[in-house]
């Protein structure tokens, strides 16, 4: 998804890392950046409204749930094999 607009961080970054910024999980200065992306960039601005707001949905209606620690286990690594470049899973591969 792009607006159309020319920004200093392109919005195909700042929607591939908006999970990242969500959950406090990159350096500061990349925050600044995004931060001043959304400012500029309505459609990115709502994109991450949305994503806010499911997330606080989720957490609002699954926080409390105890995770099993070897299901988390499991998709953590697979979150790590994607992030690492090595694949995606297919879509109907289970996680163990």
């Amino acid at each position: 998804m792009s607006c159309g607009e020319p920004h200093e961080t392109d919005c195909a970054e700042v929607l591939d890392h908006l999970y990242e910024f969500l959950d406090h999980e990159m350096p500061d200065s990349d925050c600044t950046k995004f931060e001043v992306h959304f400012e500029e960039c309505s459609p990115c601005l709502e994109k991450y409204g949305l994503e806010q707001a499911v997330k606080k949905l989720v957490k609002r209606c699954c926080g409390s749930d105890d995770v099993p620690s070897d299901l988390r286990a499991k998709v953590m690594g697979r979150i790590e094999v994607i992030r690492s470049g090595q694949g995606a899973p297919d879509e109907g591969t289970p996680l163990a």
